[in-house]
């Protein structure tokens, strides 16, 4: 008799994002999965027949949950919301980078998987929305420079979130940082 499955789909997402972003798509395989896992090897494939359908499903878990917390962010003070925005891809910042490797995900024959990765992709369609509209009335109320286009405040944004945190604070504190230096500047 084998060993009795001991982790469940969510646990089995988390070890998988978990390893993604130890060893990155190219060096993450189902076997290095198994073995952390507490659980047969097999239960695995209960759940999903290969890589490219875990890692699909990986990435529109996390998608899934971005999408979740950035609906729940107050749009009534574009200033405090595009803050909370920042926090939340910070949290995420690391995953993110992932996402580039979705080229790298042969869907031919998973379906599923094809069908996680347009999930993940509309997703970014609608956070981006999210963002450009805050963006927008952020600048028509005067809350941002007028003279600087949307386009170029919005990279710098993101260019933040892929700052690292050599400090090791808490996300909270870190992106507080971050938004105070991208909406203030660096001078006194």
């Amino acid at each position: 008799m084998g060993r009795k499955q001991a982790y469940t789909q969510a646990e089995l997402l988390d070890t998988t994002k978990r390893l993604l972003l130890e060893h990155g798509y190219d060096g993450f395989h189902l076997k290095l999965l198994s073995r952390h896992l507490h659980g047969a090897r097999s239960t695995i494939y209960q759940y999903y027949g290969n890589k490219e359908q875990i890692v699909a499903a990986c990435m529109k878990s996390v998608m899934m949950n971005m999408l979740e917390s950035a609906s729940l962010v107050d749009e009534s003070d574009c200033m405090k919301a595009l803050e909370q925005v920042l926090r939340i891809y910070i949290q995420e910042s690391a995953f993110h980078q992932l996402l580039g490797s979705i080229n790298k995900i042969n869907t031919a024959d998973a379906p599923s998987a094809a069908e996680d990765l347009a999930f993940v992709e509309q997703s970014h369609i609608t956070l981006k929305d999210q963002l450009s509209r805050l963006f927008a009335r952020a600048q028509q109320q005067g809350a941002l420079r007028k003279d600087v286009p949307l386009p170029i405040l919005i990279g710098v944004f993101f260019n933040f979130i892929n700052t690292p945190n050599m400090l090791g604070i808490p996300t909270a504190q870190w992106s507080r940082h971050l938004f105070d230096i991208w909406l203030n500047g660096a001078r006194e």
